[in-house]
């Protein structure tokens, strides 16, 4: 190991580059060890996504003036442009492009900012990495490794893609494949960069996952201002540069040197930045707290630790809601004549009439997605756990049941919270009574707290197996959102608790599901609270 001494300010000087990628390799397969269940499934997810969207789109729009209807009602649409992004060609492959690459694109930012994270500044801040380094390990092997787990994730994705979607045309399936990979490993280095700043993997992930955010909505401004994608917004947004890449639409092959040259700089301004500083520190220092505490409570702390991820979800779900409110008056518009686009949405939201129905499925969007916010909130106490900075609080007068109850109620709380947010956005933006609307919202509390309370029977029962919730919620989201337009059976779409859910507004109110629901969270919640009582603490 190429030894460096750190200087007053605790960065280490610069040091020659022999040796400064030795054990590598070993890192590298550590991390795909430690990854062999979640990579495959963030794999499988994000490039199933996409290869299941033509078979669907052909039952849909099965002709050619179907689909050229579907693109020009599509365009016109401002809010179906913010949703998804303009659409640049009227065959099943351009159509897939449209309706998936930008979130494909997402999820595979999402899952390389996590491996990234996850194998840098997570090790540190756990002190595994100050153990490893002691061996015979350069100072920018762990950063390495971390990269080429990443980039082992998105070729992976990008091949699959690829392969997968070849029957609609090779050039198109290339260009999707290396724009869905090449945003992966974007974010990857961006998150490589972040690691460096923070002295927290929280923080960095956070912080990634708000550029992520930003990168959303300053494409969706682009787009709903402009019809052919070239709003300066949208070419700000590195997700609109996958749009602009025009897969099965006279592909924009330049667009990957964008990618490409952002991947390359963002990834030595990491090394260089990695090369400067000691193992634990960084250079943004977490500011010292005042001398005296002032959090009196284990659910004040809980709430200090969450509160900013409760407001962004807040902020997000607001406007969410306004843009598919706004959407729900040209929902007639936006499905036209097409019988089987009508058939996914009545499946999806109900047969009470289309305006109803395409609220219902704008609202079961909010609940699919909150799961996602209570599965991270209830997982909070296993990083509590795994990080050992639980141990403090539980040293002191507070039991387990107090500790976990902060965060519960955080979480539970908080998802209650997220879908009256939610709704209060959707009667704005369709601008009628808020009633019905807040009914609807609160019915899906009930499949939300179900997958919340999975989460905390892993957590309590069964800790190191607590990132399956994720797997869970995942399935659930895929199935509410993509089992539709599969054409599913209804046994298929009843895996999920969402498929149990009365069709609100518009349909009628089924008590039943909803309280077998609310049991079922209840049970789920007391057997993992139970265990978390009952069973040691992971050292």
């Amino acid at each position: 190991m190429t030894a460096a001494v750190a200087g007053p300010s605790g960065f280490a000087p610069r040091t020659g580059g022999s040796g400064q990628l030795a054990g590598t390799g070993t890192l590298l397969r550590l991390a795909l060890r430690r990854d062999r269940v979640m990579l495959p499934v963030w794999v499988l997810v994000v490039a199933g996504m996409v290869l299941s969207m033509p078979g669907a789109l052909e039952k849909t729009y099965a002709t050619t003036a179907e689909r050229a209807d579907a693109m020009r009602s599509m365009n016109a649409n401002s809010s179906m442009r913010a949703l998804y992004s303009p659409v640049f060609g009227d065959s099943i492959g351009a159509l897939s492009a449209w309706r998936i690459g930008v979130y494909a694109a997402i999820l595979a930012a999402v899952m390389s900012l996590i491996i990234v994270v996850r194998h840098t500044r997570d090790e540190e801040e756990t002190g595994r990495q100050e153990m490893i380094s002691a061996a015979m390990v350069g100072r920018r092997a762990p950063l390495t490794a971390a990269l080429l787990a990443a980039f082992t994730a998105n070729a992976a994705v990008g091949l699959l893609i690829a392969a997968g979607m070849a029957g609609q045309g090779s050039g198109g399936a290339l260009a999707l494949g290396l724009g869905v990979a090449g945003t992966g490993m974007l974010f990857a280095t961006m998150a490589a960069i972040v690691a460096q700043l923070t002295e927290s993997a929280r923080l960095a992930k956070g912080l990634t996952s708000a550029v992520l955010g930003t990168a959303y909505v300053l494409k969706a401004a682009g787009d709903a201002g402009t019809r052919g994608g070239e709003s300066v917004l949208t070419w700000i947004s590195p997700l609109g540069w996958v749009e602009n890449l025009r897969a099965y639409a006279g592909e924009r092959w330049w667009v990957l040197l964008l990618i490409a040259a952002a991947i390359v700089a963002q990834g030595a301004l990491a090394y260089d930045l990695a090369g400067r500083r000691d193992v634990g520190m960084s250079f943004l220092p977490t500011r010292p707290g005042p001398a005296k505490g002032r959090l009196a409570t284990a659910g004040a702390l809980a709430w200090r630790l969450q509160r900013g991820s409760v407001l962004g979800w807040m902020l997000g779900f607001l406007a969410a809601g306004v843009v598919f409110g706004g959407m729900v008056d040209g929902a007639a518009d936006i499905v036209g004549g097409n019988e089987n686009t009508r058939d996914i949405i009545e499946r999806m939201g109900g047969q009470s009439g289309l305006t109803d129905a395409f609220l219902a499925t704008m609202v079961g969007i909010l609940g699919m997605v909150t799961s996602l916010y209570v599965v991270a909130s209830v997982l909070r106490l296993n990083a509590e756990e795994t990080s050992q900075r639980a141990e403090p609080v539980l040293a002191n007068a507070v039991g387990r049941l107090r500790w976990a109850a902060g965060h519960l109620v955080i979480a539970f709380g908080g998802a209650l919270l997220l879908m009256l947010v939610g709704g209060l956005g959707l009667a704005v933006g369709y601008g009628q009574d808020l009633g019905p609307i807040m009914g609807a919202c609160l019915v899906q509390v009930a499949a939300i707290w179900a997958l919340g309370g999975f989460a905390v029977l892993l957590v309590g029962a069964f800790p190191r197996a607590a990132v399956a919730a994720w797997a869970v919620a995942g399935v659930c989201l895929a199935i509410g959102w993509i089992g539709p337009a599969l054409g599913l059976a209804q046994a298929a779409l009843n895996v999920s608790p969402y498929g149990h859910l009365p069709k609100l507004p518009g349909g009628g109110m089924e008590w039943a599901p909803v309280v077998v629901l609310l049991t079922i969270a209840a049970v789920l919640v007391a057997a993992g609270v139970a265990g978390l009582r009952r069973r040691d603490m992971i050292s």
